[in-house]
């Protein structure tokens, strides 16, 4: 059985229509949402579609090991509100057969710029080269292997990078041709070239040893929380 563990902070307008998509396509399913302290009504639209809502400190990295404590599928499957996964659960099922034990999707940027379609394929690239997904490519483990790499670090920002980057040391990932579609939204907002160099900028640091709370603090501490739960 497959565990879905979506974070959500603030997210009343996405919620439903993401918690609709994975009832229809992936039946019998655990649908799991964490919410991280939203002040609209996104707990209350949760809990009419969702298995569980779970109630816990902002930062997606602390609400998705809360989502995961909580799972009973043997695969967990972290997904942000507003990414859609293209597929059914008998699709993913059989991309998942034989010995994989963590996967990621292809992704594509939802949007009508065609720029954000270069940079989807980029993305895709990137990913399969270094074995590093990001959380909108819909990561997947198995729950056995997830427990074992102890869980997202305890960090503000990076947290996808950072167990990929572990998980990668104790089995190569599986990377799906299926696909997901993730809002450009944050792309159409702040720019598609100022957001490249943006994301490119905090890898760096990042590979640098800038600490993870230095760079949410530097890059994104200005900004509404509500930016945290997408």
């Amino acid at each position: 059985m497959f565990s879905f563990i979506i974070p959500v902070l603030n997210e009343a307008d996405r919620i439903p229509r993401v918690l609709e998509r994975l009832r229809r396509d992936f039946p019998g399913s655990q649908l799991i949402v964490v919410d991280g302290g939203s002040r609209d009504a996104s707990v209350a639209l949760a809990l009419r579609g969702a298995d569980a809502v779970l109630l816990g400190d902002t930062g997606r990295a602390r609400q998705m090991n809360l989502g995961a404590a909580g799972a009973e599928g043997e695969w967990l499957c972290f997904l942000h509100v507003d990414t859609l996964p293209e597929f059914s659960a008998t699709d993913l099922s059989a991309a998942l057969a034989g010995d994989a034990r963590w996967a990621f999707c292809r992704v594509r940027l939802a949007s009508s710029r065609r720029s954000l379609a270069v940079v989807s394929w980029f993305m895709n690239r990137r990913s399969r080269l270094t074995a590093v997904a990001t959380g909108d490519q819909l990561l997947m483990v198995r729950r056995d292997l997830f427990a074992a790499a102890g869980g997202f670090a305890d960090i503000p920002l990076m947290e996808d990078v950072e167990i990929c980057k572990r998980l990668r040391r104790q089995a190569p990932p599986r990377a799906l041709a299926l696909q997901v579609a993730s809002s450009g939204r944050r792309w159409e907002e702040q720019g598609v070239l100022a957001t490249i160099l943006r994301m490119w900028a905090l890898r760096l640091a990042f590979w640098l040893g800038v600490s993870p709370a230095r760079l949410w603090q530097h890059y994104y501490g200005h900004r509404s929380l509500r930016s945290r739960g997408s």
